[in-house]
């Protein structure tokens, strides 16, 4: 049984581009969702995706970070963290909702929606290979690339 494909997408992403997910097919794609540009968390994961890029590359491999914050807000994120990749923006939750990355998460004790720290592994024939959710931070993105080398 092989695993199911990833859920198509379009949406524009930083330095004018549109990331088109089926359009990626014949290269490894990681997708990671989080919750918002320039917060403590989202900071350190998108910094260690960032240091990684050049071995991600390496494997053949596409990554894109993902929120529901605006272009603006990402060109700035990615501006300050001089990323190597492009950051897609989802306003209106097309992906988070395909992915099902869009939780019930409590927040100064009131319940808001808002993103699960999510990561997807995609293989060259555009199937999901491994997902990582309610992503710790720390060492994950060595983990992610650990798994893209053995794809």
């Amino acid at each position: 049984m092989s695993a199911p494909l990833a859920p198509d997408f379009s949406l524009p992403a930083t330095a004018g581009h549109t990331v088109t997910l089926s359009a990626l097919r014949g290269r490894k794609v990681v997708i990671y969702f989080y919750p918002k540009d320039n917060t403590p968390g989202c900071t350190n994961e998108t910094r260690d995706f960032g240091a990684l890029h050049a071995e991600f590359a390496a494997t053949d491999c596409a990554v894109f970070g993902i929120s529901r914050d605006s272009l603006k807000s990402h060109e700035n994120f990615k501006a300050k963290l001089e990323l190597p990749f492009e950051l897609v923006s989802d306003p209106e939750e097309q992906a988070c909702e395909a992915f099902g990355v869009m939780k019930l998460k409590n927040m100064y004790g009131k319940q808001v929606r808002g993103i699960e720290r999510s990561t997807f592994l995609i293989d060259a024939a555009g199937a999901i290979a491994r997902e990582w959710r309610g992503v710790k931070v720390p060492g994950h993105a060595e983990e992610v690339l650990a798994a893209a080398r053995a794809l």
